[in-house]
């Protein structure tokens, strides 16, 4: 059936069913949704994945290894986001206001397996949840590796997939496919945001060293954020040192930062190898001689650094608990979310919650769990609410366009309490920031 005559279809189904009259509004509704996902073959986990009375998601992070922190706060959002939608709770409804009690009236449940942050453990894990669980979304990532990877997965099995968290500009760029959404915010993004802050408070004409963490995130995140400064301030890339994934001693790569004549250390690393780089730069007495910037900022990165270290550091990120000051729906987010895991929340559960927000507002606008009606739903580019203000998803890569966060380093003095180590300096539009939809090679793919 062409996508006209589905169309066509469509308009039928619901003008007959305005027709009823508001006693049977309802029911008609549920018929035609009903209606157009019989007249559909199966494809990837549907129509079975979505029969019974309850549909699986599934999330692959990493519990254990560099990121497991992060992976394990990403999770928190994630179940807190399924326990909203089952209880219709109303942060859920603000964001996905058709919701009542679950998607489309059935329970979602969350499975989930330790991807260790590795492409393959991520991959034969969600392979296996397909198969025996019959999941209608899968979500999941810290690392960016395993999002290309998923992408893949999802492009090829025909289920939707969404970034956990994933900085590459590769995982909307060169390696989107249609089947693959990004809520968070990428290299280009937090490059685009960060550099003008760093240009007018430090100048012209300055020389940088950069440690890469050696993968699509790593060398993505470099790239851009080395753009925009050497194109519009004339800063030097002395020195990159790039590293594998996983590295616990940087020594060799410090002495040659040391030796580098730069002024500015950027640290792309991410996680766990982010810590142990920024502690042992302290200890090589590289800071505070060069003045540390980190692009894109890692969950927990000041909490295990500790603010002597990052005080008056700036950075990029996705999200900081108190934004709750500043949006309502933020608000909202952090008090359950405190209130269930007993500390604020981190950007990672944020990214988590709201993925999943807006798949449930997604399907329930579809009427369907069918994928390319979901798909299709999502292209329409429509404003729905975030925890951090109206946000949008672009047609032509499936990346969300949302706001980007400059923060900096606090002061122990001038810190509230032992989680206030952020200043909210800036939180910038995301639509500016951003390249063209095609300038990092998109090319979306096939429906079915």
């Amino acid at each position: 059936m062409s996508d006209i005559i589905q169309d066509a279809r469509r308009r039928q189904l619901l003008k007959a069913g305005a027709v009823l009259g508001a006693g049977m509004a309802a029911p008609s509704l549920l018929f035609s949704r009903g209606a157009l996902a019989a007249d559909q073959p199966p494809i990837g986990t549907w129509p079975a994945g979505a029969s019974g009375g309850a549909v699986y998601a599934s999330a692959g992070v990493p519990l254990t290894g560099t990121y497991a922190a992060q992976g394990a706060d990403e999770l928190k959002g994630m179940q807190l986001a399924v326990e909203h939608i089952n209880a219709g709770h109303p942060l859920i409804r603000k964001i996905s206001p058709q919701t009542k009690k679950g998607v489309l009236g059935k329970e979602l449940k969350l499975l989930y397996a330790d991807s260790a942050a590795k492409p393959n453990q991520a991959v034969q894990a969600q392979q296996r949840f397909i198969s025996e669980n019959k999941v209608v979304l899968m979500t999941g990532s810290t690392s960016s590796a395993v999002a290309v990877a998923m992408n893949k997965l999802a492009q090829r099995e025909k289920v939707l997939y969404f970034a956990g968290i994933s900085g590459s500009n590769d995982t909307t760029g060169k390696d989107c496919v249609r089947y693959g959404f990004r809520q968070n915010f990428y290299g280009q993004t937090a490059a685009a945001a960060i550099g003008p802050v760093l240009v007018k408070q430090f100048g012209k004409n300055r020389k940088a060293a950069f440690m890469t963490p050696d993968y699509t995130y790593g060398h993505t995140v470099t790239k851009s954020t080395n753009d925009y400064l050497s194109q519009h301030a004339g800063w030097q890339m002395v020195t990159n040192q790039v590293s594998p994934l996983g590295t616990q001693d940087f020594s060799q790569y410090l002495i040659n930062i040391a030796n580098s004549g730069a002024e500015f250390l950027i640290n792309v690393n991410w996680g766990r190898d982010a810590v142990l780089s920024i502690q042992q730069a302290k200890k090589f007495g590289i800071l505070p001689k060069m003045t540390l910037v980190i692009p894109y900022q890692i969950p927990f990165l000041a909490q295990e650094v500790g603010p002597e270290i990052m005080q008056g550091v700036y950075a990029a990120t996705d999200f900081w608990w108190t934004l709750e000051d500043r949006y309502p729906l933020a608000k909202m987010f952090v008090e359950t979310f405190q209130q269930k895991f007993g500390y604020p929340p981190e950007w990672g559960a944020e990214n988590g919650y709201v993925s999943f927000a807006h798949w449930a507002h997604m399907v329930e606008e579809a009427g369907t769990f069918y994928p390319p009606a979901v798909i299709k739903t999502y292209e329409k580019g429509e404003t729905i609410p975030s925890l951090v203000g109206d946000v949008h998803y672009r047609p032509q890569d499936h990346q969300c366009v949302r706001p980007v966060v400059i923060v900096r380093g606090k002061k122990p003095g001038d810190m509230k309490n032992k989680e206030d180590l952020w200043e909210v300096l800036e939180v910038l539009p995301g639509e500016p920031l951003m390249q063209q939809p095609d300038a990092f090679g998109c090319h979306l793919g096939d429906y079915v």
